[in-house]
């Protein structure tokens, strides 16, 4: 763990702010993807990268077997700093993996973040939008990564971290692909969906299907891109994001203030 980092579940947060915003990687991904997000969202938000426990910094420990115990060793791991007013925010595998801890969190008697933020995957009851990887050899899963912009052309360069980097992200979609979804109750924490007018992996009916899963989806957004929107248009994503995050920040403002 890095001297800067305050837990091996998590990278440098931003500066304070009212709101606590943990942000969920997609698979194969890591915290550093977050890191540009500290200025655009601050200061009303302040952005705090999970990093995905048995993986990149955590060389040598068993990866997991399922999706649910990845979830609960965070939920033990981030307990700490979920006491203050927080939302959660995941992309792909990252929008799965922040459903769930929501989900355990709320078994476990603890709030519900003031805000949940999915982008970009489907709703858990509906076939995963991944295909199973299990039987793929690695060139094949390479191709799939590149076809769904997953893998930038430049790194296949770099033969040596595809080496490292290829297991973590075959194990982290099949933690995907063998989910089944146990059919909790409704979260009734806001709820907002996005994802990309181009996605090959999920579209709009996919992402609306997500009203089985909250009370309170409060909108259902598609913008321009493909799967990894997020890293090819960043100013149009948070000309979408800052709104959906500001009335929970000044809710929290207020809190923290004792208004």
């Amino acid at each position: 763990m890095r001297s800067d980092m305050l837990s091996p579940y998590l990278d440098r947060p931003g500066p304070s702010g009212p709101l606590r915003l943990f942000c969920f990687p997609h698979a194969g991904g890591g915290p550093a993807m977050y890191r540009r997000w500290h200025r655009a969202l601050s200061p009303q938000v302040s952005v705090w990268p999970v990093q995905l426990p048995r993986r990149d910094a955590h060389v040598g420990e068993e990866p997991f077997s399922d999706l649910e115990s990845l979830v609960a060793e965070l939920e033990t791991g981030l307990a700490q700093f979920l006491t203050v007013p927080h939302a959660f925010f995941g992309h792909s595998m990252g929008a799965l993996v922040a459903y769930r801890l929501a989900c355990r969190r709320r078994a476990s008697g603890n709030p519900l973040p003031q805000a949940l933020v999915l982008s970009a995957y489907s709703a858990p009851h509906l076939p995963p939008p991944l295909p199973p990887v299990d039987d793929l050899d690695d060139a094949t899963l390479i191709g799939f990564l590149r076809a769904t912009g997953g893998l930038p052309d430049e790194l296949l360069d770099w033969p040596a971290w595809l080496d490292r980097w290829l297991p973590t992200v075959r194990n982290d979609l099949c933690l995907c692909t063998n989910f089944r979804d146990p059919g909790d109750s409704a979260l009734t924490c806001p709820t907002y969906v996005l994802g990309a007018d181009a996605d090959p992996l999920v579209g709009e009916r996919d992402l609306r299907a997500w009203s089985r899963h909250t009370t309170r989806l409060r909108e259902v957004r598609m913008v321009a891109g493909d799967h990894f929107y997020l890293d090819n248009g960043p100013e149009q994503f948070f000309r979408v994001l800052r709104p959906m995050l500001r009335p929970h920040a000044e809710a929290a403002g207020h809190q923290r203030h004792g208004a």
